[in-house]
């Protein structure tokens, strides 16, 4: 809401949203990080290293999911990265309907582990994430963070 007499505030240099897509294959996992990794970068967001390391495994994670879980039904994953003055989102959309659930540590298994990985790294920035359905039946799994890591935990959803 703007005041009377008072400029409209302009975006930032480095806000933004940009997409991009990639087959459903193991090659998207490392692409998908180095593309995240290089936007904010050349974007020269102002986003504290923790963080930036922290968005790059909540990529290769959620990535690596589509792969593994939704290929079948979903030969192209898609990536968004959405920069605000103070956060920013990553989203990894598929066509897959099924909606995942984190799941909880158990020593016995050796995977099964992302999600309740990409909810507490969320958590500890001080962050939130959820999952969505889309309008084709899809679902678009999403983790936003702030650019300076918050010291108390946020409320991540997933």
């Amino acid at each position: 809401m703007e005041s009377r007499g008072s400029v409209p505030a302009r975006p930032l240099s480095y806000e933004g949203v940009w997409r991009f897509t990639a087959p459903a294959l193991e090659v998207a996992v490392p692409q998908a990080r180095h593309a995240v990794r290089d936007l904010l970068a050349r974007q020269g967001v102002p986003v504290a290293d923790d963080v930036v390391q922290g968005l790059l495994l909540i990529v290769s994670e959620l990535v690596t999911n589509t792969v593994r879980h939704a290929a079948l039904l979903s030969p192209e994953v898609a990536v968004e990265v959405a920069i605000g003055a103070h956060r920013v989102r990553v989203s990894v959309e598929d066509n897959h309907p099924y909606r995942p659930k984190a799941l909880e540590t158990d020593a016995a298994r050796t995977g099964g582990r992302g999600l309740l990985l990409v909810r507490e790294i969320t958590r500890e920035a001080g962050g939130i994430c959820d999952v969505e359905h889309t309008a084709s039946g899809g679902k678009i799994i999403w983790a936003e963070l702030p650019l300076v890591p918050q010291l108390q935990g946020g409320a991540a959803a997933l």
